[in-house]
């Protein structure tokens, strides 16, 4: 039987038109918003419910017009590479925060600044072979980097040295004039850094973001400390926090009221908003109420704006229907290993340790093995490992040994020391009591949040009597 396009007819969801898979380009491995993943997966794991005759071509619609096409160069391929959940292989997309001022939307969460287009996030996203779980690791928009030459639909950039990565993005927007340069030359640079032959990309920018988290019905989110924060607007009260869209956003654009000021660690607290986006998503009966599960997958989708070869509506379908048994226990976050780059202490550059990351995904191995102990109806509706969430995965062996010698706790996934000193487990970091921040232990740096011991210790709700 000859497959129809996207949009013409009902998918075949089990078998993803089985005549023609198209995934060979897509997985080949070769020389990686904010909270835009939460975003797609939530989309990916209510869209199902969707593809009903009465709002197939509706959603398809939706689907097309938010179509960007990707520029051939490099390591990216100038043919759609469609998504393919059937190929029995990782799939890798690249998900950028575009911090953009354009439109009113934009307006009202970053100021007027018209004409701003910067990659204020970068996370590259990896579902593996069985769709069991989810790698997600985020590159500092700080950290200098070299880059290969670019093609714009304008022009060529020429290759560059020791440039912040959120550069690429901007000056290949102002280069060509477009979403698809500052995207496909992001993506091309992504590649030539990871050794990933990632296709597809997906962008979200502050609008999209508030909408789609409105759509959600707000997040919550543990804040350890007052915030008040010039830069965003953002005023909070210690404890657990209702947020809905703006103030999420602003959450997750915060940086210099919170931790260290880094923007490594502002990270880390986008990965933290990711996962209890997702949590909330998923603890809702939304499967059972169909016309709230179709605005949520069309809200999401009308946030983002995807590369050809996610723009098939029967992929996306399979995919969600191949992703119906993900747990959250099996999301694995965090941020590129970096240190203070020599030429200037305010920026960072990757560290030694980055490319055995990168060697995981290349593999299609999880970032962690699991430390938990056997917690999972508790973490049915929360969050799982505190390394999971952040980490840097500092000393290859300090995790190991232990892992071999001490057992993490089942409410918070740490490791108590006898000097009371909380560790967590994946990565031999040193986890804060006070704000659950993990911190390297070699050098201090901040590198994560310990997010079940933040929810359930930092602003844990007293018991009633």
């Amino acid at each position: 039987m000859t497959s129809s396009p996207a949009g013409n007819k009902l998918p075949n969801i089990n078998g993803l038109h089985d005549s023609n898979p198209r995934h060979s380009l897509g997985y080949r491995v070769q020389h990686r918003a904010r909270t835009v993943i939460a975003s797609v997966v939530v989309a990916m794991l209510v869209f199902a419910g969707t593809a009903a005759a009465a709002t197939w071509l509706d959603v398809d619609s939706v689907v097309q017009h938010q179509k960007v096409n990707v520029i051939g160069q490099g390591s990216v391929s100038d043919e759609p590479t469609i998504i393919d959940p059937n190929s029995g292989k990782p799939i890798e997309i690249l998900l950028l925060g575009q911090d953009s001022r354009d439109g009113e939307g934009n307006q009202a969460i970053g100021g007027d600044m018209t004409g701003n287009h910067q990659a204020d996030t970068a996370m590259v996203l990896q579902i593996s072979a069985d769709r069991s779980s989810i790698n997600l690791v985020s590159i500092p928009r700080d950290s200098l980097v070299d880059v290969p030459q670019c093609t714009t639909s304008k022009g060529t950039i020429p290759a560059q040295y020791g440039v912040m990565f959120n550069s690429i993005f901007a000056g290949a927007y102002q280069t060509g004039g477009d979403l698809a340069s500052a995207a496909s030359c992001t993506l091309n640079a992504v590649n030539s850094l990871t050794g990933l032959n990632i296709q597809n990309f997906i962008v979200v920018d502050f609008a999209g973001l508030v909408k789609m988290i409105d759509a959600v019905g707000g997040v919550d989110i543990c804040v350890p400390q007052d915030i008040d924060d010039p830069y965003s607007t953002l005023q909070l009260s210690k404890g657990m926090q209702h947020l809905d869209g703006t103030q999420a956003t602003q959450y997750a654009r915060t940086r210099y009221t919170l931790g260290d000021g880094s923007d490594t660690a502002r990270t880390t607290r986008q990965q933290y908003l990711i996962k209890q986006l997702m949590s909330e998503a998923l603890s809702k009966n939304l499967f059972t109420d169909t016309a709230q599960l179709y605005q949520l997958a069309k809200s999401a989708l009308e946030s983002l704006n995807i590369s050809e070869g996610m723009a098939d509506t029967a992929a996306l379908v399979g995919l969600a229907m191949s992703l119906k048994n993900f747990s959250m226990s099996h999301l694995y976050t965090q941020t590129v290993p970096v240190v203070a780059a020599p030429s200037d202490p305010n920026r960072s550059v990757w560290a030694d340790s980055a490319d055995e990351v990168w060697a995981k995904m290349r593999e299609g191995k999880t970032l962690f093995e699991s430390t938990e102990t056997d917690t999972s109806a508790s973490d049915s509706d929360s969050t799982t490992d505190g390394g999971s969430t952040d980490s840097q995965g500092t000393d290859g062996n300090s995790s190991e040994q232990t892992q071999s010698t001490e057992t993490p706790d089942a409410t918070t996934g740490l490791i108590t020391r006898a000097d009371g000193t909380l560790i967590d487990p994946n990565t031999g970091g040193t986890v804060d009591p006070e704000d659950g921040s993990i911190h390297d232990a070699t050098t201090g740096q901040y590198i994560g949040i310990a997010d079940r011991y933040l929810n359930a210790t930092v602003c844990a709700v007293p018991a009633k009597n």
